[in-house]
């Protein structure tokens, strides 16, 4: 097994110090004592500590390099509005935004090395990316400040920005019942997205607080993507009792839903109401409009990119502590025209 690089905490805890202390001596930004730079500089050469090619390459005053990585799994709708969000704060932050994709099955250690070779000083990780734990520790190791979008776990060296997802589900299935539906049909996003299974977990815990018992017929995966509310639609619409909401973890998949009800002449929202999640320009570019928790991704980007320049600006000035680990935004029900009470038969 390869042994682990020695990062900087390494070199701060063989050799006494804080970690900012430790980043200032061996980049020769701010001050430190004699003392301490000594036991530093030994603690390097004891350690075999490198410094990334992206600390040396922004030794000087160039802006510094952050990237937003994505995956395969990534909505273009998703990726296109954090993209957006991350491009207009990344200037006001002397950030150099850079994107970069990673390659189908690729290995963590492959992505770092991507990354690297970019020269980057801190990554943005949308999901699923952000709940890929050994990923996380490698960029890390490599001294890349990361940041995760809406993940799963949360650390002192992780930097996040999210929303309540359970909580945001739990409003819109709230919604729906006070409607009046009762069989209320559910799409699943992409399993590997931790936020599709905390949006579930909202969606069960409303019907079950409020007495009624969740149809395992009428809850159905998907991955997000149009192609798979199709399915997910037509498994839904082709039940002998079928629901009279249906309720999808995400915009792309509730737009293919309305598909495939006005390809079988059900009217949306007289006959059935469906609703999705994010509130992407998709949800009112369609008819009808899309019913849908509005997610403030590009928000969400730019607290991102704002994490960033607050933590690379403290490692500039020498301060010790961290901004807030956790950043949790708003999210708003935009109801629109897909939902109506359900019809009587």
């Amino acid at each position: 097994m390869q042994k682990k690089a020695p990062t900087i905490r390494d070199v701060a805890a063989h050799a006494g110090v804080s970690v900012m202390t430790a980043s200032r001596a061996v980049s020769g930004k701010g001050p430190v004592s004699a003392k301490a730079r000594t036991a530093v500089q030994q603690a390097v050469a004891a350690l075999g500590y490198i410094p990334n090619a992206s600390a040396r390459a922004l030794a000087g005053n160039a802006d510094r390099r952050v990237a937003l990585l994505h995956s395969n799994s990534t909505t273009s709708a998703y990726l296109g509005e954090l993209l957006l969000g991350a491009l207009a704060e990344a200037p006001q932050r002397h950030l150099h935004l850079v994107v970069e994709q990673c390659a189908p099955g690729a290995f963590a250690e492959e992505i770092v090395d991507q990354v690297s070779h970019a020269h980057v000083a801190g990554v943005i990780l949308p999901p699923p990316l952000c709940d890929w734990s050994e990923l996380v520790e490698r960029l890390q190791a490599r001294d890349i400040a990361v940041v995760g979008i809406a993940p799963d776990m949360a650390g002192p060296d992780i930097l996040t920005v999210g929303i309540d997802d359970r909580h945001a589900a739990y409003d819109l299935t709230r919604h729906l019942i006070d409607l009046g539906h009762r069989r209320i049909g559910f799409i699943e996003g992409n399993p590997r997205h931790r936020a599709s299974l905390r949006r579930l977990q909202g969606f069960r815990q409303c019907l079950n607080d409020h007495g009624i018992p969740p149809d395992p017929a009428w809850i159905v995966p998907g991955d997000f993507s149009f192609r798979s509310g199709l399915d997910a639609a037509e498994r839904l619409m082709n039940l002998p009792d079928r629901p009279t909401a249906i309720f999808a973890c995400n915009d792309d998949m509730a737009a293919a839903a309305i598909t495939v009800a006005h390809q079988r002449r059900i009217n949306v929202p007289a006959d059935v109401t469906i609703c999705g999640f994010d509130d992407t320009p998709l949800a009112n570019a369609i008819w009808p409009a899309l019913t849908t928790i509005r997610q403030p991704i590009r928000d969400m980007a730019r607290e991102a990119i704002g994490l960033l320049g607050i933590h690379f600006r403290n490692q500039d000035e020498g301060a010790e502590g961290e901004p807030a680990a956790r950043v949790k935004l708003d999210y708003q029900l935009i109801r629109r025209q897909s939902d109506a009470v359900p019809a009587r038969h």
